[in-house]
């Protein structure tokens, strides 16, 4: 392994580590859930599917979209929280005090540019408002593509359902109305709510020596938006 691979591999070690188990995860869960399926199918006396046909059903896909919408929601919630919301003491927030959007000098725009800056940073205009606000913009779209997908894989697998109950199928705004949907969506969306309230009140009295996501050891609990 050249020396350029091992500094590629260590530069981005943490997406890669979380690319791969995000691959494993999803192998599991397609490999589980078919088995799942497949026991159901068997005590129903219908035929078996295999894994293609499994993956590429709307079972699976609506289950892996109910998922990820609802992390992107997370995402894009706290990102714009954070900007006016403080919790005093913890990692997850700004010092108290630095609410807002904070001045030009601190976002390090216009005449407080560096070299180094991004190139959308340097030329003002509406490049620079965009590229602004481009990562809770970015997370706001992938939660409503999630969202979108969930919906028709959702209205897909109910249809689905009601044709095996002998009963009519529903139109995608009348699943959109419908409490299978809902209770899928909210079951995802408060457990997202859950481990982001407590990731931020956690990490006020909790440590974690060396990571990014906590504060140094010996830091005082007060002491907000450190991390060692």
């Amino acid at each position: 392994m050249t020396a350029q691979s091992r500094g590629f591999l260590r530069d981005n070690s943490l997406s890669l580590a979380f690319g791969a188990l995000f691959l494993l995860t999803l192998v599991g869960q397609a490999l589980s859930g078919l088995a799942d399926y497949n026991a159901q199918q068997v005590a129903q006396g219908l035929a078996t599917v295999s894994l293609g046909d499994y993956v590429t059903s709307s079972t699976f896909g609506v289950d892996v979209m109910e998922n990820w919408q609802s992390e992107y929601l997370q995402f894009f919630l706290f990102i714009y929280a954070t900007v006016w919301l403080i919790q005093l003491g913890s990692t997850e927030s700004k010092p108290v005090g630095e609410e807002g959007k904070e001045s030009d000098e601190d976002q390090k725009l216009g005449r407080h540019t560096e070299p180094s800056s991004p190139v959308w940073a340097k030329v003002g205009g509406w490049r620079t408002a965009l590229y602004s606000r481009s990562l809770g913009t970015l997370m706001g779209v992938l939660f409503l593509l999630t969202w979108a997908a969930s919906a028709v894989a959702g209205w897909a697998a109910y249809n689905s359902e009601q044709l095996a109950d002998r009963e009519d199928p529903v139109s995608w705004l009348g699943y959109l109305g419908a409490a299978d949907f809902w209770n899928r969506s909210f079951q995802n969306w408060q457990s997202e709510m859950l481990a982001v309230g407590s990731m931020a009140v956690f990490s006020v009295y909790l440590r974690q020596r060396g990571s990014a996501e906590s504060k140094p050891v010996g830091e005082s609990h007060a002491a907000t938006g450190s991390s060692g």
